[in-house]
């Protein structure tokens, strides 16, 4: 009796241990609430460094093509072949190393990658712009999509860590805004540029503005440096450079080079080969570079799958629209432009709305009802003849950008909201490079078939040569069926992406 109870009682030295155990965790636990909270205390200082960034790296992928033609004429080259690698360069170095930038974050931290992402982009511009030859200028682009690359990939890890969870939906809606309004004014910056001063100024803008970046970045963001456990895996981020690097190109390629041709068979199958062997090697390795342990969520999967649909339909209203609106109606380059605004606009409008909703209600029939409306909105779009008036044009464009910015910002809330907190950057990873994979489809895809049905050929005999009343007729008939055709399978892309959405469940809000 007397051993029980001498077992039951606690010495006072064993009590004051434990209170020290407790205080001690608890002080811990306060500490580590209080980092966080200074994190937070400068989150519009952070979206202010990321909209920098991220404007930059998304106007760049915009702004080069209305000067494709005059640098092609500056260096006396034809403007097919060679010259289009200066967009091609910037979209193959980005989309190869987003998600081994997703990876790094989560090792050495968001602050060191966004520096160097910053670093990256503005010499990679400065070396554009002073570019004495083509060869030099492709391989600058190349270095600068590296660092827009970085920027893109980290940047919703940045905004996911700045702002509460509460908050994620309309922090990554508020960045939606900018790269909507980076996309859409790079047409209009560029020409003017071009126009007013050279080419050579739509890479040197960049320089003064990634300055003021990287010392914002320098002053503002407080994450120390860190090692976080875990190794680089450079065979598995060499092996999925290679891969997305080839696929890119060959998608990029195929329209004008033939998808039979042998270089475009040769990159798209070096591309699936690298692509296949890569899970086998991440497997067998501690740290890979791909967290496949992400894809297991249902939350995260869906979102991914959903966000890659979304683009593969949708980037082909920014991609077909302009021969609509050139070829067959024949605006101007400019009207053309302007035609195209309502549907940069209304995502602009919507999405830091849609991103509210989501943290208020959830992401799941936001996301579905977004893809919806795009779906419709495509159909509409698909409608379009020679005969539509602007209002019509300007309408439906408004809708499918309506729709997808409420799609967006909650799907991307709730991929961002599914990764743990130590693999936000790989998380952002995934989102960047999904974004970028989508559209490069989407411009194979939508092109192929416009090109395959031919609305290409139909729109060039309309604008340039002198037809007969029925050989007109024809010409458009062709072009409003090839035009017909390609917006109805976006559109069917769209309702899988639907069916995608719905799939995911419900998932926890205010994690993360």
């Amino acid at each position: 009796m007397k051993h029980q109870e001498s077992r039951s009682q606690v010495s006072p030295t064993d009590k004051s241990q434990e209170d020290i155990v407790t205080i001690s965790a608890g002080a811990s636990k306060m500490a580590q609430e209080s980092q966080e909270e200074q994190e937070r205390a400068g989150k519009w200082a952070v979206m202010v460094i990321v909209a920098i960034g991220i404007f930059m790296a998304t106007l760049d992928s915009s702004i080069v093509n209305i000067s494709l033609p005059t640098i092609a004429d500056y260096f006396g080259v034809p403007l097919s072949g060679a010259v289009e690698w200066v967009i091609i360069a910037y979209l193959v170095a980005t989309a190869a190393i987003m998600l081994t930038a997703g990876r790094l974050t989560d090792i050495i931290g968001r602050k060191i990658i966004w520096s160097a992402g910053l670093i990256i982009f503005t010499v990679g511009s400065a070396m554009c712009g002073a570019a004495p030859n083509l060869s030099i200028l492709i391989a600058a682009r190349l270095f600068q999509g590296i660092g827009g690359g970085l920027l893109m990939a980290v940047s919703p890890a940045l905004l996911t860590s700045a702002f509460p969870a509460h908050e994620r939906g309309r922090a990554l809606g508020l960045n939606t805004v900018t790269v909507s309004l980076g996309i859409s004014v790079g047409p209009t910056l560029g020409g003017f540029i071009t126009q007013s001063f050279s080419w050579r100024w739509i890479f040197y803008v960049n320089v003064p503005i990634g300055i003021i970046g990287l010392i914002l970045t320098w002053r503002i963001l407080t994450e120390r440096p860190h090692r976080n456990p875990g190794r680089f895996d450079p065979l598995g981020a060499l092996l999925l450079a290679i891969g997305l690097a080839s696929l890119t190109a060959g998608l990029s390629f195929g329209q004008e080079l033939g998808w039979s041709s042998l270089p475009i068979l040769a990159s798209l199958l070096v591309g699936v080969i690298m692509l296949v062997i890569l899970p086998f090697v991440e497997i067998r390795v501690p740290n890979p570079i791909i967290v496949l342990s992400l894809l297991k969520d249902r939350v995260f999967t869906s979102a991914v799958f959903s966000l890659m649909l979304s683009f593969l339909a949708l980037f082909a209203v920014s991609f077909i629209l302009p021969f609509y609106l050139e070829g067959l109606r024949g605006f101007s380059t400019q009207e053309a432009g302007l035609l195209l605004t309502p549907f940069p606009l209304a995502l602009a409008i919507v999405a830091p709305i849609s991103g509210s909703l989501a943290d208020r209600f959830g992401t799941r029939w936001l996301a579905a009802a977004g893809l919806t409306i795009s779906c419709i909105g495509l159909v509409l779009i698909s409608q379009l003849d020679e005969h539509s008036s602007v209002l019509d044009i300007i309408w439906r464009l408004a809708v499918t950008g309506f729709g997808q910015a409420l799609f967006q910002s909650p799907n991307n809330s709730a991929l961002m909201g599914a990764a743990p907190r130590e693999l936000q950057g790989s998380a952002s990873g995934f989102l960047a490079t999904g974004r970028v994979f989508g559209q490069t489809l989407s411009i194979a895809l939508a092109g192929a078939i416009f090109v395959g049905l031919g609305g290409a050929i139909a729109g060039q005999a309309i604008a340039t040569q002198h037809l007969s009343g029925d050989q007109l007729h024809r010409q458009q008939h062709t072009f409003v069926y090839g035009f017909h055709i390609t917006f109805l399978i976006c559109a069917a892309i769209a309702a899988i992406g639907i069916f995608t959405s719905l799939v995911r469940g419900k998932e926890v809000r205010g994690s993360a």
